[in-house]
């Protein structure tokens, strides 16, 4: 006689799950990860200078020692705790075994970059704290990140040995991650902060660092150098300006121009002149009362 039983839906939930069912049902999940993927995992161990990660894998990810954050780590608690759950970048694929390689310093590296490249955008100063010197200028850190600052770029650049352990604020000028250079600009920061008093009309003092036959450059505020034209010193026709001035010189100047978009300032005297030619006849006399004719606006 012959049967014709067949298990009931409810009696093969009651067949057990052998450990052989158990590794095929995840040899036949995908887990793939790739070099470059972000994935989210938690610490379920350390051993000497790896940590295990669960990344919901066959295998959990390795987390070198060094790749546990962007700054100097002496141990995975200070920056991988077991109870949170945290972002990480692969970088190595799968091996034999399922295991990956993962990094939080890439990680967080890539998201530095794309920070001071907005800070660079959008010209918002930023600190870097000196770390060491050499003949071009100064070195420090800017988020982690190895960041420099040209001689050419400071404000002040003799004995740079005792800035070392300082912070230097300045602009960022140059951000690029794939020669991983950074530069920072003292004198850019010191004139965006200053083109806040440069308002066409006032009168300022300013010296004179630079003389050429079509003007004088005068430095107005730290880092802020602007350009009186040999057309604006007189009323009357200037011949030289050698004749005239010197470079060091301080001199009162009245702004007549600013355009910040191209960053440049336009300077007068012969505005401050009480007749025509003064300016060539009797310069101390018209610096004398500089204040008093603006004052009146005669």
């Amino acid at each position: 006689m012959t049967s014709d039983y067949n298990p009931s839906p409810e009696s093969k939930a009651n067949v057990p799950f052998s450990q052989d069912d158990f590794e095929k049902a995840l040899s036949d999940y995908d887990y793939q990860f790739q070099k470059g993927q972000i994935v989210r995992g938690q610490a379920v161990n350390y051993d000497n200078n790896v940590a295990y990660i669960d990344i919901g894998g066959k295998s959990p990810g390795l987390l070198p020692l060094k790749e546990a954050a962007l700054g100097s780590v002496h141990s995975f608690e200070e920056v991988i705790p077991f109870d949170e759950e945290l972002e990480f970048l692969v970088i190595r694929e799968q091996d034999a075994d399922g295991q990956v390689t993962l990094s939080r310093r890439e990680l967080q590296r890539q998201q530095v970059w794309e920070t001071l490249q907005e800070y660079e955008s959008e010209r918002k100063p930023l600190e870097m704290e000196i770390t060491g010197t050499n003949r071009g200028g100064i070195k420090g850190d800017i988020m982690g990140m190895h960041g420099f600052m040209p001689r050419s770029h400071l404000l002040a650049s003799d004995n740079l040995d005792d800035l070392i352990g300082q912070k230097v604020t300045g602009l960022l000028i140059e951000v690029n991650p794939e020669e991983n250079r950074l530069v920072l600009s003292q004198r850019e920061a010191a004139k965006a902060d200053a083109m806040g008093d440069i308002i066409a009309g006032r009168l300022v003092e300013g010296k004179i660092v630079n003389l050429k036959p079509y003007g004088a450059f005068v430095e107005v505020a730290p880092g802020v150098t602007a350009l009186l034209h040999i057309k604006q010193v007189s009323q009357k026709r200037v011949e030289s300006l050698e004749s005239l001035f010197a470079v060091g010189e301080t001199l009162k100047v009245m702004i007549v121009d600013v355009d910040e978009h191209q960053g440049r300032i336009a300077l007068s005297t012969k505005e401050l002149e009480h007749y025509p030619g003064q300016m060539l006849e009797d310069k101390a006399e018209v610096m004398a009362k500089a204040e008093s004719r603006v004052n009146s606006g005669e």
